[in-house]
């Protein structure tokens, strides 16, 4: 008899599930430490087939998916046109990343193996929040909103609060800082026995990278943006940041969390060559993102020049205009006293 699992999280699942589970498939069912259910071997077919649409998270996805599209619409209803390549950037790689990872089935496998919580740290923190800000959701907001709620809006952006979080030395600082802080201490154990906490963390991830890539490479009108040079300086130094987690944990001589994963006694998977994957993960999805950013970064701040340069060149040429009109007036009239 096959049975299969289909949980928002491993740690989620009633105990009273679990014994239900184990006397009715028999010995073949495999339970952790405290007679929690594990999921069967982790295979690609399961990533579709253990979806989930009934998380607090799929709802939200699915709100801002609809606020974004109906934004577009009304600008389109109105005569204005808005790129599509911005819808496509946020709603694709970034909604959709944010779903693949927390709604599809890896979700389900997201407290069992540390390289699939990996692949969610990667892609909540740095994938889905770059093209979250080259959707430019606030500049659509500015532009759709009537009267009240665009300046309510306007206040947020230009609070005191967003100014402090969204520098980038602080938000630079808050983005290197939070992984070494989760992983090398007791909370990240503590999220992985609550169903929560690990939820917490998920949102907190998105966060984190919003709050980082925005000022860098997002297209909203933002506070205090520094000039591309500076910007392609920070984007530069988050490079090895990934690399060195990375290796750190490939290297470590104590498992993450602590007891939790061998406590799963997972007959397909071994705790210590699975955290050795999920540091290779870091290293080097950390580092191709990184260094793919900075390059649009660059493509950015090259567009930004030409389009300096384009506007520089049509105000000499207004300039050069007003010259030529003032000397044809000045060579058309005649000097007092001069016969006409």
């Amino acid at each position: 008899m096959v049975v299969r699992f289909a949980w928002p999280s491993l740690k989620s699942v009633l105990h009273v599930d679990s014994i239900f589970a184990a006397t009715s498939a028999g010995p073949s069912t495999v339970l952790a430490a405290g007679g929690e259910a594990v999921p069967p071997p982790f295979t690609v077919a399961r990533v579709f087939t253990e979806t989930r649409l009934d998380s607090w998270l799929a709802l939200g996805l699915v709100l801002a998916a609809g606020l974004y599209l109906y934004g577009v619409y009304r600008l389109r209803l109105r005569g204005d046109a808005w790129p599509v390549l911005r819808t496509i950037c946020f709603l694709g790689p970034g909604l959709g990343g944010i779903a693949a990872v927390t709604v599809s089935g890896l979700h389900a496998y997201d407290t069992a193996l540390l390289s699939v919580h990996m692949v969610q740290h990667m892609v909540l923190s740095m994938i889905s929040p770059i093209f979250l800000a080259l959707g430019a959701p606030v500049t659509l907001a500015l532009r759709t909103l009537p009267v009240r709620p665009r300046k309510r809006l306007l206040a947020v952006v230009h609070s005191r609060f967003a100014k402090v979080y969204s520098f980038p030395l602080v938000a630079f600082s808050i983005f290197v800082v939070n992984p070494f802080a989760l992983y090398f201490s007791g909370l990240y154990h503590y999220t992985l026995e609550h169903a929560w906490a690990h939820e917490l963390v998920h949102a907190h991830f998105i966060a984190t990278g919003c709050v980082f890539f925005w000022p860098l490479l997002g297209l909203d009108p933002l506070p205090g943006r520094w000039p591309y040079p500076a910007r392609a300086l920070l984007m530069l130094l988050s490079v090895p940041f990934h690399t060195v987690l990375g290796l750190t944990i490939m290297q470590s001589t104590t498992l993450l969390g602590g007891d939790w994963y061998p406590s799963l006694n997972l007959s397909w998977s071994d705790p210590w060559n699975d955290q050795v994957v999920a540091g290779g993960i870091l290293w080097a999805g950390g580092e191709f993102v990184s260094v793919t950013m900075l390059a649009v970064l660059v493509v950015q701040w090259i567009r930004q020049s030409e389009r300096e340069a384009r506007r520089l060149d049509r105000e000499l040429d207004r300039q050069e205009a007003r010259d030529r009109a003032a000397d044809a007036a000045a060579t058309a009239t005649p000097a007092p006293g001069t016969p006409a």
